[in-house]
């Protein structure tokens, strides 16, 4: 079995190659040796299943940038594994897995990823009717250890508002923490998707979901302040500080928070962390996690949960009320 040939060849070989390495040599292997077909087939053949799956969830209305994150990952796993869909057993995939960790160093979270995608992709060719029953269903969830996200303290966030050097910045740092919109949301607002009466506006998410975030009474002074402060006429909310004055991207921003966390020796600034501080700040006062995950753009509640800390002093004045 060529697959398993590989396999043991890139585990013998683990401790001598970096992670870099490795992928080089599983690269050479599947050149060299390739990989077993019952068929014969070429790689268009092999990979047919998984551009009517891709051009089925481009339908559903996923994002271009999971549509490309899913059809790689599939992608690499039936060449890897050199079946077609239909052939490919449980057996197949563990060693897929099991290799794909050891090759690349993966972490549990990442091997995990990996696997909900190809049980998206069996699940969806047995609902079809391609295959009797996804060769995934005997592959359990991979057990990760679970680590609690750190938020910004109050302080942290006065702290840095105080210490901006800009009123775009400043405004920025507002609309993060008052919306807990993503940052790729921020980017693609336009000047005129603020409604400063209702102190709201309209983002798209993802798979481009519409829905509605609001902002506080700070958010829009500081966001008036520096619209008046442009000179430029370009359409964005948010553009670069030097001319020709274009649109912000993502990378802009995590850039210009990293340097003023890393310059006021707060560590981790972010502009996810600002998603997740709001939804602790909304479930620790109270609001209902529905209405938490409506306002983050959710599809899941239990997404929503991931993303929320329970303050553990309100944990304690709960249990001194309810049990003790």
């Amino acid at each position: 079995m060529r697959t398993q040939m590989i396999a043991e060849i890139e585990k013998a070989m683990q401790t001598c190659l970096s992670s870099v390495q490795m992928e080089q040599l599983h690269n050479v292997l599947l050149s060299v040796i390739g990989t077993e077909s019952s068929t014969g087939c070429d790689e268009q053949e092999l990979t047919k299943s998984l551009d009517t799956y891709i051009a089925a969830k481009r339908v559903e209305g996923c994002s271009e940038k999971t549509l490309r994150y899913y059809e790689s990952t599939i992608r690499n796993m039936l060449l890897s594994v050199g079946k077609l869909a239909k052939e490919i057993s449980t057996d197949d995939l563990r060693w897929y897995l099991d290799s794909y960790q050891r090759r690349n160093n993966a972490s549990k979270v990442t091997v995990d990823n990996v696997r909900r995608i190809l049980s998206s992709f069996f699940s969806w060719l047995e609902e079809e009717n391609l295959i009797l029953k996804s060769p995934v269903r005997r592959i359990h969830k991979v057990k990760t250890g679970k680590t609690v996200k750190e938020t910004y303290t109050d302080e942290a966030l006065e702290i840095m508002r105080d210490h901006c050097e800009n009123s775009r910045d400043l405004a920025i740092i507002d609309l993060l923490s008052s919306t807990g919109m993503r940052v790729g949301e921020l980017v693609k607002l336009n000047r005129e998707d603020i409604n400063f009466q209702e102190r709201e506006c309209i983002v798209f998410g993802k798979g481009d979901k519409e829905r509605k975030v609001y902002f506080d009474a700070r958010t829009k002074i500081h966001l008036q302040r520096y619209l008046d402060s442009r000179r430029d006429t370009d359409p964005a909310l948010f553009v670069t500080l030097q001319a020709p004055h274009n649109r912000l991207m993502i990378s802009g921003v995590e850039i210009r928070l990293r340097e003023l966390g890393r310059r006021l020796g707060i560590p981790k600034v972010h502009p996810h962390k600002f998603r997740r501080t709001l939804a602790t700040m909304a479930i620790d006062k109270g609001m209902p996690i529905e209405q938490v995950q409506q306002l983050l753009g959710h599809q899941s509640v239990d997404t929503t949960l991931q993303y929320a800390m329970v303050n553990q002093n309100n944990v304690k004045i709960s249990h001194h009320r309810f049990i003790c």
